[in-house]
């Protein structure tokens, strides 16, 4: 055992987290960051589970928002190992009958976007892409509010902006009482063409039958489809350049330290004390990337909150609307799609969507998993080896999944067993109707990674990567609750930085940048600015 002291201490090491440490070491303060796993990254890790030489990334897979983030600017990441390719054919869906698929490009070339809806609706060709257009136009407002904490009292009433925006369109006020789905059926009539604006929702983890979720369709998601980028060697380079840069800035990272409790002494933080009995004193403060829960409940304590925090702690909810299972494939071949008859792309497109046939079974899909019944075998699929060989060995690939599954108290740890047993092979039989090659002599081991084990792995409550809801009274000035919406807690010198704040979860740092910049007004430290978007 021993005692430590520096200026801030940030616990975990997740990318917000990373992001945070690097600020504050640039501003001076000598800082430390504290990872309970014997690596940092979090959700942004690239491993070898199944066998050796064939990655996966475990969580995130793709990066919408690599152009805008500050902290890739801010500290040169390219520079620092960073390295990433936009694929041009970005999102699609095949089908088992083999008929065209739909296929969304990189926004550079909406006009192949175009054509290939066309085969199915010209109108709804022409409407994807002025939405697409016009939420493009929209970018620069999107980041700012994304990098900018959220205002004191509520966020301001978007019905003005999306009618000047959306107006020609026939899209109104009202639209943003409605839900995803409701908005998507109205614009869109082609089954095909809504089945996978439903799943492109649901990846961000806007339920498409919540009611004023939809002006997040209009803008946030029509504005990251098809913005995807690959980071080349896996997710976890990220990760590992953010670390760089942290090293850069003088912090001090110290792996395999679970923090067990948040010292309080007259309602301020004075440091942590970990699992092996070390003890690192806070001179200014303490930055939490862990969840709500854990923070405030478990490490904290009960004792050292008021009754108004207590019960809004408990109250925050997990779940069902980001809650994954990952499936990991090693092939000798990429997947060879019927569909490719009418549009080669498909077996070159980033995110694929195997298993649906339409509207009305993507819909049961999203339902089943969002109400706690394991759904039909069917998934979100990337082989990321066919852009970057170096994540397989030579002539081989790997292939990894995305199921939506049920939050994990919803099934019992022998159910979950029984789910790691079978779900895989049920579902490669099920995407050996698309893709004929997907044979069992073609895949050459497979391994899936489920709710439960989420949640024990990265503590991911109930195996919801946003460790927290997406829901109207969980978003925006909401989240995590209303008092502690801006990254400030009740307790002096402590602060959130990861998910379960403002914007919630997704690879874009915001979390961290947003806690910075809250940190650097009570501490008059000077704030990151990113010349070239002025947010």
């Amino acid at each position: 055992m021993g005692e430590w002291t520096y200026d801030a201490i940030v616990i975990g090491a997740g990318h917000n987290g990373l992001t945070l440490a690097a600020y504050l070491g640039r501003a001076g303060l000598k800082t430390l960051v504290l990872e309970r796993r014997h690596e940092e990254g979090g959700g942004v890790n690239t491993e070898e589970p199944v066998l050796p030489g064939f990655r996966h990334n475990m969580h995130a897979q793709y990066m919408e928002f690599f152009d805008g983030m500050p902290i890739i600017q801010d500290f040169n990441l390219y520079e620092l190992g960073l390295r990433t390719y936009m694929p041009e054919a970005q999102a699609g869906i095949t089908f088992s009958d083999g008929r065209p698929p739909i296929i969304i490009h990189r926004p550079d070339l909406l006009d192949r976007t175009h054509q290939n809806i066309s085969r199915y609706s010209k109108s709804d060709a022409d409407m994807y892409v002025e939405l697409k257009k016009k939420a493009m136009a929209l970018e620069p407002l999107l980041m700012a509010n994304l990098y900018t904490p959220p205002p004191v009292g509520g966020m301001p009433d978007q019905g003005p902006l999306l009618e000047a925006l959306f107006g020609d369109l026939g899209i109104t006020s009202d639209f943003l009482l409605k839900s995803p789905k409701v908005i998507i059926d109205e614009l869109f009539e082609t089954s095909e063409l809504r089945a996978l604006m439903y799943r492109a929702c649901v990846e961000w983890g806007f339920p498409v039958d919540t009611a004023a979720s939809g002006g997040a369709f209009l803008t946030f998601i029509m504005w990251t489809m098809g913005n995807w980028k690959l980071a080349r060697g896996g997710t976890h380079t990220l990760a590992k350049s953010m670390t760089q840069a942290c090293y850069q800035q003088g912090v001090d990272l110290i792996e395999s330290s679970p923090v067990v409790k948040i010292m309080v002494d007259d309602n301020r933080v004075t440091g942590v004390k970990c699992a092996n009995g070390d003890i690192y004193r806070a001179n200014k403060l303490v930055a939490s990337n862990a969840d709500l829960k854990q923070t405030l409940l478990e490490l904290v304590g009960e004792n050292n909150l008021s009754p108004t925090w207590v019960r809004r702690a408990k109250a925050f909810r997990y779940g069902p609307s980001h809650v994954l299972g990952t499936l990991a494939l090693c092939l000798h071949d990429p997947p060879d799609y019927k569909s490719a008859r009418y549009d080669e792309e498909i077996n070159k497109c980033f995110y694929t969507m195997v298993g649906f046939d339409g509207e009305e079974d993507t819909i049961m899909y999203i339902r089943d998993a969002y109400n706690g019944r394991l759904p039909k075998p069917a998934a979100g699929t990337w082989v990321n080896t066919i852009w970057d060989k170096t994540q397989a060995p030579p002539g081989k690939h790997s292939a990894t999944g995305w199921y939506f599954m049920p939050s994990k108290s919803a099934l019992t740890p022998s159910e979950w067993e029984e789910v790691r047993r079978t779900y895989n092979s049920a579902f490669i039989k099920v995407w050996r109707d698309s893709a004929p090659n997907m044979t069992d002599s073609n895949i050459i081991a497979e391994r899936i990674y489920t709710p439960d084990q989420m949640e024990r792995k990265n503590l991911m409550r109930e195996g919801d990567f946003s460790n927290g809801e997406f829901s109207p009274d969980q978003m925006g000035s909401n989240r995590p609750f209303p008092e502690a919406s801006r990254y400030k807690t009740e307790i002096e010198g402590l602060y959130l930085c990861g998910p379960s704040a403002y914007p919630g979860g997704g690879v874009h740092s915001a979390c961290g940048n947003n806690a910075f910049k809250v940190i650097a007004e009570d501490f008059d430290l000077e704030s990151p600015v990113v010349a070239s978007r002025g947010y």
